[in-house]
């Protein structure tokens, strides 16, 4: 058994006796009172539980909030409202700016953890002026309420946003916290038009990855024999689920946190603790229901069956699949080594799942960007002031770089600004971010290979035998013992909910603690933190911690153990046997690559200003780095010149089509540039526009000024020796008088295609 890794030295109590009788009584009276201030929070708790449980649940948000749509009147009636966040007075949204929504997940607890706090994703979107929605939900499901109504309902939502944001410059931008995110990638998959850039924080989509000995949760499925499991508690709560589970489960990942460090931390910082760990407890302890149906599609179709990114996902009663390659708009994943419940490699093996490299996804037009967190924890995503202020800061801050970047695969990496840097003042904040190209081989060395998920394929032929043989024998029965009654009394008889109201105001035994309280804390003695009784306190706290923490590391690998032994046995694969739907390509995406590559033809040698400047913007950078300052300088000298506007669709659209065009065949893109700028003096205005963008990033690197006196070269140019963009502490404007008027003059924009390979994505 491993010391915990802060342990302090234990201390010499006898050295001086005297002095220790002193420490002694001082000790004995802080921790008294400690008790008492302790018990009396956890009395605050059970109150504040109740108090909100006869509210209603609401969403326990620090912003005001008005309804906009509630989805229990809707044609197909869901348990979900949309509602829009009241900016502060301080803080007014411009209606031009593009709307933020925010997905929060349905996974036990209520809506609203992702505006807990000012610094968090909505005040993070407010602060930035952008409108911003919630997608919340009730306690209580809709009688025959499923996944496909909820599906349902956000596409109505989202309808309504576009409609109230008519001069909105971009398509919103929609979170989806933890279970939100599935929840989101299903809804743009069958709604792509209706949404912006997609944020993922904390989602997992690849239910079967992981790192053996380390994420032991996906084996739960297995050793439970299936989803059965889950549809009998449904059964029992008389055809409803009782997300309290849900949270039992994830509380179980930590028992040293669950048991003991949560609760002594409350007791060690007891005189300030309070308020942080009832504003947490509000959210923590609001459980909330779900049909059968809605769970047993969730745990058979992702947790247990992985079908999403498989495209083995039916709507409209089996009619259509749902693939996630129908996306088109970017894709940002957020997620962190240190969460036990989304690791990594669950957030982003669904990559590899859909696209065989980094070609690909830039033949599908799409653009997915993926940002790692060191350490942070599961609910520090959402709930971290410092994680609101750094990463999702810093990705908001530049979310309209991300939706008109080149199409590929990137990490974002946040680092301090430092005083040499270029163009300091074209970055917002304290961070500069950047977006570094990577390949799909990247995604896959972040784990230790996928061999092991083969595995996974026998627990799901394995689940859907027990589910078959539940449904058959067992459920009849359940449901002729359960009623509304007996799921309440079970509902009533959790854990959770058990220890909330036992200690409250209900209980007529603490009513004396609240006054007692108020008393101690006038008159509080407390400790000081040199005390030695405190560090030998301190030293047995950590004993303890370690004593769990070596007990969920044995359960863990015990549990892993008997999962490799009972799902690699010759046996079991040759009694039940493994299978796997595969996608393949319609005869609808052949048609449709065929006419998308018609159209790129005719890209080569068409088009004007604008789209010359994305594709030698894209030919000469390359596979570079992208940062934020080339892109707030485009719109530095766009802004300040008074050039005809450009939207950001138009410019968007035109990177989508240069970039698919140089992938297509570059040389004859490159011999193509002559004619989408006939003008000499245009020539050279956008070439001066290319060198001051890019050089805003500091000086190019070789190859780039290479690349960027070939395109010189061909447009009949004066062809220099380009030994370095212009330096630091020039003029911003130094390297052109007059930017181009870009406004796109072209033909309809056209999506881009692939002419050999994986079949385009379609609406």
């Amino acid at each position: 058994m491993t010391m915990h890794p802060t342990q302090p030295t234990l201390p010499a109590p006898f050295a001086h006796p005297p002095a220790l009788l002193g420490d002694s009584a001082s000790y004995l009276l802080d921790r008294l009172q400690r008790s008492i201030l302790t018990l009396d929070v956890l009395r605050q708790r059970g109150n504040v539980y109740l108090e909100h449980a006869r509210a209603g649940n609401p969403p326990v948000l620090v912003f005001d909030y008005e309804m906009v749509m509630d989805g229990r009147e809707l044609e197909r009636p869901a348990n979900y409202a949309l509602v829009r966040i009241i900016p502060p007075a301080d803080s007014p949204t411009d209606p031009k700016k593009r709307p933020f929504v925010v997905i929060d997940p349905r996974a036990g607890h209520g809506p609203g953890i992702g505006g807990t706090k000012i610094d968090s994703e909505i005040g993070i979107a407010l602060r930035g002026g952008h409108p911003c929605y919630l997608v919340m939900f009730f306690p209580d499901p809709v009688p025959g309420q499923t996944i496909e109504c909820i599906a349902n309902a956000e596409v109505i939502f989202l309808k309504k946003v576009l409609e109230r944001h008519p001069e909105r410059e971009g398509m919103p931008l929609v979170i989806g916290n933890c279970q939100g995110g599935w929840a989101l990638m299903l809804l743009a998959a069958m709604a792509p038009d209706l949404v912006g850039p997609v944020l993922l924080a904390g989602t997992p989509l690849s239910y079967w990855a992981g790192v053996e000995g380390k994420n032991p949760m996906r084996y739960n499925g297995g050793l439970m024999g299936g989803t059965w499991l889950s549809s009998m508690m449904g059964d029992l709560g008389d055809g409803k689920f009782d997300g309290a589970w849900l949270v039992y489960n994830f509380e179980q990942l930590n028992p040293a946190n669950t048991y003991w460090s949560k609760p002594y931390r409350l007791f060690s910082k007891v005189d300030t603790e309070a308020p942080r760990f009832l504003d947490f407890e509000r959210w923590w302890g609001g459980h909330f229901l779900l049909n059968r149906e809605e769970i047993d599609w969730i745990v058979q179709n992702l947790f247990v069956g992985n079908r999403l990114t498989g495209g083995e996902i039916t709507v409209d009663g089996g009619k259509h699949h749902v693939d996630l390659r129908n996306i088109r708009t970017p894709i940002i994943v957020f997620a962190s080594w240190g969460d036990n419940i989304t690791p990594p490699q669950q957030a982003l093996n669904w990559i590899p799942d859909l696209y065989a490299d980094a070609e690909d996804i830039r033949a599908h037009g799409q653009t997915i960007v993926y940002c790692l967190h060191e350490n942070i924890g599961h609910l520090g995503i959402f709930v971290s002031a410092g994680v609101a202020q750094r990463e999702h800061a810093e990705l908001v801050s530049a979310i309209d770089l991300i939706d008109t970047m080149e199409p590929g695969l990137y990490e974002a990496v946040i680092e301090d600004t430092q005083p040499g840097m270029s163009n300091l003042e074209l970055i917002n904040g304290r961070y500069l971010i950047r977006f570094e190209p990577r390949q799909v081989s990247d995604i896959l060395a972040l784990g230790d290979g996928r061999e092991h998920e083969k595995r996974f394929e026998l627990v799901r032929r394995v689940a859907e035998v027990n589910q078959a043989l539940y449904d058959q024998f067992a459920s009849p029965w359940v449901k002729l013992f359960s009623n509304a009654l007996s799921a309440s009394a079970l509902r009533a008889l959790h854990p959770a909910r058990v220890e909330r109201y036992t200690v409250s105001d209900l209980n007529p035994w603490l009513w004396p603690i609240g006054a007692m309280a108020d008393t101690i804390r006038n008159k509080r003695a407390e400790v000081a933190a040199d005390n030695p009784f405190v560090q030998l306190e301190k030293h047995f706290s950590g004993l303890i911690e370690d004593c769990l923490d070596h007990y969920r590391d044995q359960r863990d690998q015990m549990h892993e153990q008997t999962f490799k032994h009972l799902f690699e046995s010759p046996w079991m694969t040759t009694l039940l046997g493994a299978r796997r739907a595969r996608r393949s390509p319609t005869s609808l995406r052949a048609q449709l690559e065929r006419l998308n590559i018609k159209a790129a033809l005719h890209d080569f040698d068409h088009g004007g200003a604008l789209d010359a400047f994305a594709r030698v913007i894209a030919y000469v950078r390359g596979d570079g780095v992208i940062d934020v300052r080339p892109f707030n300088m485009m719109r530095r000298i766009l802004s300040e010149q008074r050039v005809e506007p450009v939207t950001l669709a138009e410019y968007r659209d035109s990177v989508q089509r240069q970039s698919f065009v140089l992938m297509l065949d570059e040389e004859r893109a490159l011999q193509g540039l002559p004619k989408l700028l006939p003008d000499r003096l245009m020539r050279k205005t956008v070439m001066d526009f290319v060198l001051e963008v890019l050089g805003a990033a500091g000086p190019l690197d070789a190859a780039s000024a290479e690349r960027y006196q070939r395109i010189k070269a061909l447009l009949g140019l004066n062809a220099q020796r380009l030994a370095a963009a212009p330096a630091a502490d020039a003029s911003p404007h130094g390297a052109a008088s007059t930017p181009p008027k870009v406004a796109s003059k072209t033909a309809t924009p056209r999506k881009p295609a692939k002419p050999k390979g994986p079949a385009p994505t379609t609406h």
